[in-house]
């Protein structure tokens, strides 16, 4: 048998290094071993597990698109005081209001607002905003009469969690009962941070600031981003969208995942995979609002 000279052998070693390298870094990048791990766990997991039943859920609205804006939807929040839905724009600000079949209710300019990602709705006419660049969190009040919103005006927060660049706080979730708001980090790394204390319902009081964040629920997430959050409170359970993995992942009370569906061609009846999906919210009938860049809105209801 001929045998390989050395100069060949050091140039096939390196090649199968090249090719376990880059099977590795692939495999970190698309969060591999979190899927697999994530399938097997829902293998075994008990029926009722998914409190959210997330497969019975069959779209009714699809890429509707909202008229009068042209790009840049991000993030999605349901008010069930007003029975609206607010999203922000990125590019010339503004907080927009919507019908629940995606029609504009009203614009809201932002001024110093940065690049606002997410809107969450904390207590009727009270608003968290996101700014993702600078990780800011802005408090906002909003009534009949509101024409703008500036940043100036508004109680802030800065985290500053590995500020700057486009991976920052993308998705705005809140637990009415626990007063916990949740915080979703895009990417580098992906995370779901917890901030109690913040915005502060009770000025006047003492008011006790706590960050946290669990390891174990962000191992857990085998998704590449994160674009929005939506906590259910019947459940208790969190709901994660992820743009590029088209997914919603939801995460049980101790933030294990637990269930999933995909925004791809033939799941839940889409004719066509959502795009880019930047937000999701859910209304007090369990009905799943989504919209996707550059404007187009989604909604889902159990079959």
């Amino acid at each position: 048998m001929r045998r390989l000279s050395p100069f060949k052998i050091v140039l096939l070693t390196l090649l199968v290094l090249c090719v376990l390298a880059g099977s590795y870094l692939v495999a970190r990048e698309y969060r591999v071993v979190e899927r697999l791990w994530f399938n097997w766990h829902v293998f075994w997991q008990a029926s009722d597990a998914q409190a959210l039943g997330l497969d019975d859920y069959e779209v009714v609205i699809e890429a509707r698109v909202i008229d009068g804006l042209p790009d840049n939807v991000s993030a999605l929040s349901y008010d069930p005081h007003r029975k609206t839905l607010f999203t922000v724009t990125n590019k010339n600000p503004e907080l927009v209001e919507l019908s629940l079949d995606g029609r504009i209710v009203r614009r809201i300019p932002l001024t110093g607002f940065g690049d606002a990602e997410a809107v969450e709705y904390i207590s009727p006419g009270t608003y968290v905003i996101s700014d993702e660049y600078n990780q800011r969190l802005i408090k906002v009040h909003i009534d009949d009469n509101t024409l703008f919103l500036d940043s100036a005006d508004a109680e802030q927060l800065t985290l500053g969690i590995d500020a700057g660049g486009n991976s920052g706080f993308e998705g705005l979730a809140y637990d009415n009962q626990g007063q916990r708001l949740f915080v979703a980090k895009e990417r580098k790394p992906v995370q779901i941070i917890e901030v109690r204390g913040f915005p502060n319902l009770a000025p006047g009081s003492p008011n006790v600031l706590e960050v946290t964040s669990s390891k174990r629920r962000d191992a857990g997430l085998f998704v590449r981003d994160l674009s929005s959050l939506q906590f259910d409170e019947l459940s208790g359970h969190l709901l994660a969208l992820s743009d590029e993995s088209r997914q919603i992942l939801e995460l049980d009370t101790q933030g294990r995942p637990v269930g999933n569906v995909s925004l791809s061609k033939g799941s839940m009846g889409l004719s066509k995979s959502v795009p880019q999906a930047e937000g999701i919210a859910m209304g007090d009938d369990g009905t799943l609002y989504v919209v996707s860049e550059p404007n187009l809105f989604y909604v889902f209801r159990k079959k």
